[in-house]
């Protein structure tokens, strides 16, 4: 009987039960789809940036959002532009959790973002873009494909 459990524990050990969370949480592992360096490297070198807090008063994150990623032992802010979350009617789903990072007055680092993007993040974008704030319209600016 003994041999049978731990064989049991070999070949299950890595099996999770868990549920998977598809929301944009503490945590969570996200992709850097622009072309701005740090991202490049993080992703090539198989360490994604993970989510250390959302500007948000609920705490999940949605398109549009600002996120504080840490991405190679440092801290950067970041958009949510792509989610596996369940979306909204006419807002697609995408396979992995898209970011582009920004620096702090909303300009982001790289020059091309390399995804489709939604057509609704232009008035989420427009919407939380103030006169005196920063100015997130740079990051549609940038983006060559829109869905």
């Amino acid at each position: 009987m003994p041999i049978r459990s731990s064989l049991f524990n070999i070949i299950f050990k890595s099996f999770s039960t868990s549920t998977r969370c598809n929301q944009i949480i503490k945590l969570t592992r996200l992709r850097v789809v622009d072309n701005s360096e740090i991202g490049k490297q993080a992703m090539m070198e198989g360490k994604p940036p993970r989510c250390i807090h959302v500007y948000n008063k609920i705490g999940v994150g949605y398109i549009g959002d600002k996120v504080l990623v840490a991405i190679k032992g440092e801290k950067k802010k970041g958009i949510l532009v792509g989610l596996r979350q369940r979306q909204n009617p006419k807002v697609p789903r995408f396979d992995s959790n898209n970011i582009v990072l920004i620096d702090d007055n909303g300009t982001p680092l790289g020059t091309r973002i390399h995804v489709p993007i939604p057509h609704i993040l232009r008035t989420i974008m427009k919407e939380k873009t103030h006169s005196k704030g920063a100015d997130y319209t740079k990051v549609l600016a940038i983006a060559t494909r829109f869905i």
